[in-house]
């Protein structure tokens, strides 16, 4: 009787060996080796014929896509953020669609909590100073905002402003947020988060940090309209999704001098499935090293967090395999 040939899994993007060794133990594996993503053809043709995806930011799934690889059963998104993955599509395909949940909110809430305090004390100033070669010792310069007694405003209280609720814990800091869908008391009273209006937090807050989800109602959220409604001086941190952010109003705010300083982990040059989205970081927010600190979108850069984010998305191709719901699926594909 003839063996059954594997199923074929395509990896988008270089993972770790033991994520890879897990997958070629039920399937033929197609792997992205390198870390740079594949043109959208290639991945195109390497997805024809496969049986599921593992997917990053970089990719873009949509109903074309799905049209030109009809044996796809499963698009595993190794990520939380899925606004370039079509799930309405997937759905009408009869393709899973899987999301990593929770293991990106405490290093994005890690390192939301390092932009505060970056961007409030002048620490890339600083850094910047000290290499110059003219640094002669300590001088009354680069006075900055410090945590410690200043208003903090969360726009979004889910998994994520929760995390960073949390780990500013330790600093003497009012907790202001806003959510379309508010925090029961009892939450409210162990996280210190005090509800407010968007308008309200916006006007009381030292420093802002975004952290909601990227979609319709939050798209450029944080316009002209909110930052005009900001504290002169107050500083603007994100590490949501760049969209959520007007980079063009906050350069206008930041060359008017009404806005103190903002720092970002992520920028609307990264949002693919918008098609007007821009092709590169903004010029002129580049151009304003002094009240700008930028990181290379690493909210969930920690070597451990990425090996089992991977390893989650691949449990997850794994259990289509072999006929079962993949324990992570946000939708419920036709028949």
């Amino acid at each position: 009787m003839p063996t059954q040939s594997k199923p074929t899994v395509v990896v988008a993007n270089w993972v770790h060996t033991e994520v890879r060794s897990l997958l070629e133990q039920h399937a033929h594996v197609i792997c992205n080796e390198t870390r740079e993503p594949w043109p959208a053809q290639t991945l195109v043709e390497a997805c024809q014929g496969a049986d599921g995806l593992i997917g990053f930011m970089t990719e873009t799934v949509d109903d074309a896509f799905l049209a030109a690889c009809p044996s796809l059963k499963i698009v595993a998104c190794a990520l939380k953020g899925f606004d370039n993955y079509d799930v309405a599509a997937c759905t009408r395909r009869g393709v899973w669609i899987t999301i990593v949940t929770d293991l990106l909110t405490a290093p994005t809430a890690e390192l939301t909590v390092g932009h505060l305090i970056a961007l409030g004390r002048h620490m890339p100033a600083g850094d910047r100073r000290v290499r110059s070669g003219s640094f002669e010792g300590w001088r009354p310069a680069l006075y900055g905002t410090g945590l410690d007694g200043s208003t903090i405003g969360l726009v979004g209280a889910g998994a994520v402003g929760k995390a960073v609720a949390r780990r500013l814990a330790g600093f003497r800091a009012q907790l202001l947020y806003w959510d379309r869908n508010p925090l029961l008391p009892d939450q409210e009273d162990a996280l210190r988060l005090t509800a407010t209006g968007l308008d309200e937090l916006a006007a009381r807050s030292d420093f802002v940090c975004v952290c909601v989800p990227l979609n319709a109602d939050s798209f450029h959220l944080v316009g002209a309209r909110f930052l005009a409604r900001m504290q002169p001086g107050a500083l603007l941190v994100n590490t949501a999704r760049g969209s959520v952010v007007d980079e063009d109003a906050v350069a206008d705010a930041l060359a008017s001098g009404h806005l103190g300083g903002y720092a970002a982990d992520v920028f609307e040059m990264e949002d693919w499935a918008l098609p007007d989205r821009p092709r590169s970081v903004n010029a002129r927010l580049l151009a304003m090293p002094d009240r700008t600190f930028f990181t290379p979108h690493l909210g969930s850069a920690v070597e451990r967090i990425r090996r089992d984010i991977a390893m989650q998305a691949a449990m997850d191709v794994v259990e289509v395999l072999h006929g079962r719901r993949p324990p992570h699926a946000i939708n419920q594909p036709a028949a």
